[in-house]
């Protein structure tokens, strides 16, 4: 993990190493080729690094969340929505909240393992709604390698025969949690679906990966590889090959090109020695998350790509999108002084609320999905926070103190009654993809690299603010169906119904996306620019549009998909 010489030649440079980066780098090295990876973190790899079996009261914060740890002390990703030296910047009157992991295998290491496919619906919306665009492929091109990543990293779920909420290759799903069940049952009363989640987290041993002990610790690392992160499950495979070359604490800044306009080498500041060094390639994948890899091609402009490498269109950064984001909780009554017990079960839900509206006349044009969470799992930080705005009364009508109830033995019994009584939902939508919703290069900011940073212009559109309202309504529905009452007032309009700002739920892309017209996509269907025909792109930047889903299994599937076709072309000596 050294810095290398300029003049030693690889087959395939991949800048990022989360879920796009691994998987190319496990199937190109596979193939033979010979792989660089540079990474701009730390080495990091849950068999030894993660605190899984760390209880909060080892840590004076009882493991409240740090500056470079924003989701817990003992979360498996170094990073964060602000890096010391690393700034970005915005657009007057606009909003993005941009998450950057820095350790090997970024945001699998930390992500909530939802592996959901995109549906035949999701690539034509265009088609059929009339907004944003159609992707180049379809349903039909990606479901095999679905497929192949399901059969090689192992999934749970259950075969619901849902049209665009495709099934796939499931391990047995667990058994619902007691606050599920009662979920499942309410909303049956209201006509919503409630299914088994679909997460990447092991039920059965697989691929010689043992089964989840349901610790309930996911996002701390998993030290037995029962769940899916890029460093157990494709970087660890990738080096045992031999073909694979790791640099870490190298801050990418430019790929280099010929006088043909093709990449040849990647520039990249050490962070140990704040030096600047280069690897050659023939090859260059660029999967550093999809706004950093924007940031990377604009950074890299030259003669041959003076808007930025393979930006003729002035498509680079632009088409961000995140998911749209809001929450509902509250206290239910049938939880209340519930005896104690173990639900801790996996590091996420057991089961979830797809899209069951497709068919609706709306007064929105995309979908979303419902996370719920909750119960008597192991304690974390703040897991008491709803209890502090909980008016109630005892069956007799007496009014109790609001909250813990003070100090001593009243405080104890209010924490027993309440523990495990708060169910919370999250709604998780598709924003619709608008060319004026970009990244561009702040052209007066550098970060301590001397790398010019990002700038953001990205708004919320009516159709997003639609769509949250009416998740909001949905979700209290459901609380109040369950027997409780929502812990806050409806947001109102003025307060943007509840949405979280964009970039929050951390599931960018569409910066760099795939068409057919060179003129209006950066990339064509194989993710292969179309100006530079040996730079690829295999995160989320590629994605037309994000659907409801959470888009890591879509980058994977598409990652797998890439680095086949680029293995095939260079047999063929195409690249």
């Amino acid at each position: 993990m050294i810095p290398l010489k300029k003049t030693r030649q690889f087959d395939v440079c991949i800048i990022g190493s989360g879920a796009g980066g691994g998987m190319a780098a496990k199937v190109l090295t596979d193939a033979g080729a010979s792989v660089v990876m540079l990474e701009a973190g730390h080495p990091w790899y849950a068999e030894t690094h993660s605190a899984m079996f760390q209880w909060n009261y080892a840590s004076s914060r009882r493991g409240a969340a740090t500056p470079e740890k924003h989701f817990g002390e003992f979360d498996g990703t170094t990073g964060g929505w602000e890096i010391a030296g690393e700034p970005y910047t915005h657009v007057e009157g606009t909003a993005w909240d941009w998450f950057r992991a820095r350790c090997l295998g970024g945001r699998t290491n930390h992500w909530g393992r939802i592996s959901l496919r995109f549906g035949p619906d999701d690539f034509k919306r265009r088609s059929i709604d009339g907004l944003g665009d159609d992707w180049p492929i379809g349903y039909e091109d990606i479901s095999p390698y679905y497929d192949k990543v399901e059969r090689l990293v192992g999934v749970f779920g259950s075969r619901e025969g849902l049209r665009n909420e495709p099934d796939g290759h499931f391990l047995p799903p667990p058994e619902p949690r007691c606050y599920e069940h009662l979920l499942r049952k309410a909303c049956g009363g209201l006509g919503i679906p409630v299914i088994p989640s679909r997460l990447s987290i092991l039920t059965r041993p697989h691929n010689g990966r043992p089964a989840c002990h349901y610790c309930g610790q996911c996002g701390r690392g998993c030290t037995v590889n029962a769940n899916f992160s890029s460093p157990s499950v494709l970087i660890r495979p990738s080096e045992s090959t031999g073909n694979l070359t790791l640099i870490t604490h190298a801050m990418a800044r430019e790929i280099l090109t010929d006088g043909n306009g093709l990449a040849t080498a990647v520039s990249y500041v050490s962070k140990e020695d704040s030096q600047e060094y280069q690897v050659r390639a023939r090859i260059v994948v660029v999967a550093a998350s999809a706004c950093e890899s924007a940031r990377l091609l604009l950074n890299s402009h030259s003669s041959q790509h003076p808007a930025g490498l393979a930006n003729s269109s002035d498509t680079v950064g632009r088409y961000l999108t995140d998911s749209t984001g809001t929450t509902v909780a509250g206290i239910i009554p049938d939880l209340l002084g519930n005896i104690p017990h173990n639900e801790d079960g996996v590091g996420g839900m057991h089961v979830y609320v797809p899209w069951w509206l497709e068919d609706e006349n709306l007064d929105f044009a995309r979908g979303y999905h419902i996370e719920p969470w909750g119960g008597r799992n192991m304690p974390a930080y703040g897991f008491m926070g709803g209890i502090h705005r909980y008016n109630h009364t005892d069956a007799d009508g007496r009014p109790r103190t609001r909250g813990g109830g003070g100090y001593g033995i009243q405080l104890k019994e209010d924490y027993r009654r309440y523990y495990g009584a708060m169910v919370g939902l999250s709604g998780r939508g598709e924003m619709i993809a608008r060319r004026d919703n970009r990244c561009e290069i702040d052209p007066t900011t550098v970060d301590q690299y001397g790398v010019p940073v990002l700038r953001f212009d990205v708004t919320w559109s009516d159709q997003e603010y639609a769509q949250v309202r009416h998740m909001q309504e949905t979700m209290r529905s459901i609380i109040r169906a369950m027997g409780g009452e929502p812990l806050d007032p409806m947001p109102t309009r003025a307060e943007g119904y509840g949405i979280l700002p964009p970039g929050r739920i951390i599931h960018e892309g569409g910066t760099t996306r795939m068409g057919h017209d060179p003129r209006t996509s950066v990339l064509n269907g194989w993710c292969q620019a179309h100006d530079a025909k040996n730079v690829f792109v295999v995160d989320g930047g590629p994605l037309v549009s994000q659907a409801h889903k959470n888009i890591t299994w879509t980058i994977l599937a598409l990652a797998w998909r890439t680095a086949e076709y680029i293995a095939d072309e260079s047999r063929r000596g195409n690249l």
